[in-house]
């Protein structure tokens, strides 16, 4: 398949790293490579376990190299149109990623998830009752929720299942990738410093079920219009799930319960007050696409509602960490988009001072101002895009504004700010790059931050 070919890796992160692994496994010359100048070779050596040969390279790609590539493994932070990418393209260079790579192994059956927000905490809840169906050794949960693919797909077998979350960057680079069932949970605009168009973005999405066919399923949200399109025209049978209206097929929230029908027939699954642990709309939605997915893997119904009802918010999304003063505080770093965001909102019962701000992706920000509802006492931002957040909500009406500096300065204005019986949110509608390496440890300071007050 690999083997004798000169591959290069694009990237020295973790799927960078990860790539590097499975390719020698295939038993391919392998070039790792990293454009970033600052790297040492030495430093790009060490992320490789010792016995592993690969020629590294940082800066710039020497010409030599560049034209004996044959294939090209690109990690998720690569955009797949910078200019030494499109001339390898050009070249007839075979233009792959982590997700596709790794699936070249793949031994036994693959769910596949993707979405602008939801992803992490269905993944999450899909692997949970897989687990709990097959059990644990028998289970892979992988791809952007931190565990890469391609370190794991060797330990695959027929009777395995992976469940993968999912991201456009890593769609953009399948050619072969084939779920037994996937799901699109939503379309909203993210990413769009990235995709440059929002048809772009959706393209990406789509991906997740290009390869499949009618034998397949693929989840879809009736409630989101890029999704409910996709249906009609989707290569897999589709399943709908809808928090807004009944189905005469799908999984649908009737009032205060869970619903599936079947031509019509109703049978309520379960009371999302009494046998669901998390918050918000937004995890109604997320759990009945992963009884939809179970379901869609023959899992019993039975084993699906008893992990539910056990089941805990994943941490940083729309995460309770403490009640310090009579605040409650909750941790959702992981709202790193508009839409996202909004259901943080949503989920608030509470008079709530907002954490918002970061690096900016080019989003709007009108709908998650607009969200507010009377819920928001005070808005306080930090960041990149602190003050396109503020012009956008002054536009609206909304005048309670304060500003930070430092991250450190935001969570005691917001302690300062809050009083008996509000709640303070981290939700920051955007993503956390040029403040921290990532939303987890933004999160982390927060709760670290929360669990020291008095």
């Amino acid at each position: 398949m690999l083997e004798g070919q000169r591959c290069l890796v694009i990237g020295s992160g973790i799927s960078g790293v990860g790539a590097v692994s499975l390719l020698k496994h295939f038993g391919a010359e392998i070039f790792f490579y990293d454009s970033n100048e600052k790297l040492t070779i030495e430093e790009l050596q060490g992320k490789l376990p010792a016995d592993t040969r690969a020629t590294c390279i940082v800066g710039e790609l020497p010409g030599e190299i560049e034209e004996c590539i044959e294939t090209a493994v690109l990690s998720p932070g690569v955009p797949t149109d910078i200019p030494l990418v499109n001339r390898m393209r050009e070249r007839g260079v075979h233009i792959i990623g982590e997700i596709e790579l790794a699936y070249l192994a793949e031994q036994g059956s693959v769910v596949a998830i993707t979405g602008t927000n939801g992803k992490t905490t269905t993944t999450t809840l899909v692997g949970e009752i897989m687990k709990a169906h097959l059990g644990e050794n028998k289970v892979f949960v992988v791809g952007n929720i931190g565990n890469p693919y391609t370190l794991e797909v060797l330990g695959t077998g027929k009777d395995t299942v992976t469940v993968a979350e999912i991201s456009s960057f890593q769609l953009e680079t399948t050619h072969t990738f084939r779920p037994a069932v996937s799901a699109i949970l939503n379309v909203t605009p993210d990413h769009l410093n990235r995709h440059h168009t929002m048809e772009a973005y959706v393209e990406a999405k789509e991906e997740i079920a290009a390869c499949q066919t009618k034998a397949e399923i693929c989840v879809l949200n009736y409630e989101n219009e890029y999704t409910r399109s996709f249906g009609d025209r989707c290569p897999a049978t589709p399943v709908y799930f809808s928090s807004a209206r009944a189905l005469r097929d799908g999984y649908y929230l009737k009032e205060d319960k869970i619903v599936k029908a079947v031509n019509g027939q109703e049978t309520v699954l379960m009371d999302i007050h009494e046998d669901m642990k998390l918050v918000g709309i937004c995890n109604v939605e997320n759990v009945m696409a992963a009884i939809a997915i179970a379901e869609g893997m023959q899992v019993p119904m039975e084993t699906i509602l008893a992990t539910i009802r056990s089941f805990h918010a994943v941490e940083h999304r729309i995460e309770f960490v403490a009640t310090k003063g009579g605040v409650d505080y909750y941790n959702d770093s992981k709202g790193t988009n508009p839409d996202a965001a909004i259901q943080g909102i949503k989920a608030m019962s509470k008079p709530t001072i907002l954490i918002g701000g970061g690096y900016d992706k080019q989003s709007d920000y009108d709908e998650w101002i607009e969200s507010f509802d009377g819920k928001v006492k005070w808005l306080v931002l930090i960041g990149q895009t602190r003050d396109k957040i503020a012009e956008c909500a002054r536009k609206h009406g909304f005048e309670q504004i304060r500003f930070a500096d430092t991250y450190e300065e935001c969570l005691a204005l917001c302690t300062e700010l809050a009083e008996c019986g509000d709640a303070v949110l981290l939700s920051p509608a955007c993503a956390s790059w040029g403040m921290f390496p990532n939303y987890e440890v933004r999160g982390q300071l927060f709760k670290d931050y929360v669990n020291g007050l008095a």
